[in-house]
């Protein structure tokens, strides 16, 4: 079902973009992979979702074994937070220094780039770390950490969002930054909802006032 739908989507649109989210279990990760292998879809975005925040596992073994194995390699940037690189990689991830050893690690796995997410720090900081002319090289995104309940979705706000910006055709650092600031506006412009962790504000622009500019009319006969 996944594979005729991906297929069908493909015939009807143009895909300028892939963010891809849970999947689920190994035979969803195959299906996805024998996609993007076949249209070579261009701006793929991974965000390896292994676990909820409560725990439950949300792909099987089989599934992260073949992600490890053939999604990395098939993504333009992979973007796990600390918990999923530590579990990617077998390594601590759980400041800057162990975010850096973790992209080069995910980079020998076969990753072509790849964002750390670090939301859950003492320090809201993400690294971009990518192979460019002078090897990997790698950059700190810094934030003040929000006092927030409405956090919930913030991985899948990230990565959606550079999927977004590498379409509109900017590049990868671009991206992370724009969208990085993107996510912090959207939970500072949350709604609380009950008393659990709740959504961010993903359509929080549409409710700014804009600026609106009425030209002079063109005067008609010389009056």
């Amino acid at each position: 079902m996944v594979a005729e739908t991906l297929a069908e989507l493909a015939s009807d649109v143009e895909i300028a973009a892939v963010h891809i989210g849970m999947l689920g279990s190994g035979k969803v990760v195959r299906a996805v992979a024998d996609f993007l292998v076949a249209r070579q879809m261009p701006n793929v975005v991974l965000d390896p979702i292994l676990k909820s925040s409560s725990g439950a596992d949300l792909l099987d073994a089989a599934g992260v074994r073949m992600l490890t194995e053939k999604l990395l390699r098939l993504a333009t940037v992979v973007t796990p937070n600390t918990d999923e690189a530590a579990a990617l990689t077998g390594l601590a991830v759980t400041d800057p220094e162990q975010m850096r050893a973790g992209a080069r690690r995910l980079h020998e796995m076969g990753a072509k780039a790849v964002v750390i997410t670090g939301g859950h720090l003492e320090k809201a900081i993400d690294l971009l770390s990518f192979t460019g002319n002078r090897g990997i090289e790698q950059e700190l995104f810094k934030s003040a950490r929000l006092r927030s309940t409405s956090t919930h979705g913030t991985g899948c706000a990230f990565a959606t969002s550079v999927a977004c910006h590498l379409a509109l055709g900017r590049g990868l650092p671009e991206a992370v930054l724009l969208s990085k600031a993107y996510v912090v506006a959207a939970i500072s412009n949350a709604y609380g909802v009950g008393r659990g962790t709740g959504p961010l504000h993903h359509l929080y622009r549409m409710q700014e006032q804009r600026r609106v500019v009425v030209a002079d009319p063109e005067p008609v006969n010389g009056d």
